[in-house]
């Protein structure tokens, strides 16, 4: 596919050069001379940027607060409402959306710099394991322990390392998230479509969707017997905040429509493991209902059994055993049936080996 123009920055008092650019699956006739860093925002002078194709259909405030990074969000809303951004000289709301073409005017921005930290960040997870990858879109084995993306007290994420590693992708955007203990398939836009595609399919996943979406299933291994070999779970969640600010979900009658199936896979005499496919996307959905119904995930920190959690540390388990081990849903540009599909982590399959050889089985296929 040919490549799209690429968001071009230049200070009104000094002009920028391009710079050459080249991208994987892509010949040299189709890359554009004209790669800028978008979060080249003066201090001291007045920047211009010209919207592309990848960045049209966002909202002006998405924008700013992605390129302006470690500026207070009231600072960007301020200059929005006090007319110091302009798109194409014009006073415009947070919530207009850019279109191809627009030049927008940003005023002199202080950036508090964690280039340091992004950069550790991204040596301390060298390279991520790529599952697949074309010019739309790429797929992460995400390990567990790593964040999708910096913020909210952690200096970088999966999607940071991925820039860190890859200087000349011009774009690369989260199409949906995991927990940062949650280990297994990510998806990454490359081009603005291909993202805009994959949201739009997540979305019509959901309940009241048109169904095509992505068919999204997890690992996890729970405390205590789950008898049910097939379990719908339709129990609503309600987002909440405790008086450290840190988030929660329950289970509330006030919460959203939220839906999962759960089918069990292997039964020991403490543990069973099971699969568990999305029908909703909600924050925490697994280990709400896992810990609502009384199966706690084994290591969960947040809703698990704490107790237990101490003793399985010193067994070998260091971290939540929930894993997105498959995934199928269109290609956001082709159309076709993708299926994809990433192995439970060395370390999880240890564990379990473990649990099988201290404990009877008496469900599912032999560990």
């Amino acid at each position: 596919m040919p490549a799209g123009k690429c968001v071009a920055i230049t200070k009104e008092s000094a002009p920028l050069d391009g710079l050459t650019g080249h991208r994987l699956f892509q010949s040299e006739t189709q890359i554009k001379p004209s790669i800028f860093k978008m979060a080249e925002v003066s201090k001291n002078s007045v920047t211009q940027a010209i919207i592309s194709e990848d960045e049209q259909g966002q909202r002006l405030d998405n924008f700013l607060l992605k390129i302006c990074k470690g500026v207070p969000k009231s600072h960007v809303y301020r200059i929005v409402r006090s007319g110091e951004i302009r798109v194409n000289g014009k006073r415009v709301e947070a919530s207009y959306r850019l279109q191809i073409g627009d030049i927008l005017r940003i005023p002199p921005i202080r950036i508090a710099q964690r280039e340091e930290e992004i950069v550790a960040g991204a040596e301390i997870k060298a390279e991520l394991p790529i599952v697949y990858e074309d010019e739309a879109m790429l797929v992460v084995d995400k390990p567990s322990g790593i964040a999708v993306h910096g913020g909210s007290g952690v200096s970088f994420g999966v999607i940071e390392a991925l820039r860190r590693q890859r200087p000349q992708a011009r774009f690369l955007e989260l199409a949906h998230r995991l927990d940062r203990e949650t280990s297994g398939i990510l998806l990454v836009g490359k081009k603005r479509p291909a993202l805009t595609a994959l949201h739009d399919m997540f979305r019509e996943g959901a309940p009241g969707g048109s169904g095509r979406g992505a068919d999204k299933r997890y690992l996890l291994l729970v405390k205590g017997r789950w008898m049910d070999p097939v379990r719908n779970v339709k129990l609503p969640l309600l987002k909440y905040l405790l008086e450290s600010g840190e988030r929660r979900v329950r289970v509330s009658d006030e919460g959203k429509v939220s839906h999962t199936v759960f089918r069990l896979l292997a039964r020991w005499e403490q543990f069973s493991l099971l699969e568990a496919e999305l029908k909703s996307g909600r924050t925490h959905q697994i280990r709400v209902h896992c810990a609502h119904l009384g199966f706690p995930i084994a290591g969960d920190d947040k809703y698990g059994d704490f107790p237990l959690n101490k003793a399985l540390l010193k067994e070998g388990l260091k971290r939540m055993f929930l894993h997105a081990w498959k995934m199928q849903f269109p290609h956001p540009v082709s159309g076709l049936a993708m299926a994809l599909e990433v192995p439970l982590p060395p370390a999880l399959v240890a564990f379990l080996h473990n649990v099988s050889k201290k404990e009877k089985q008496d469900y599912g296929q032999k560990i």
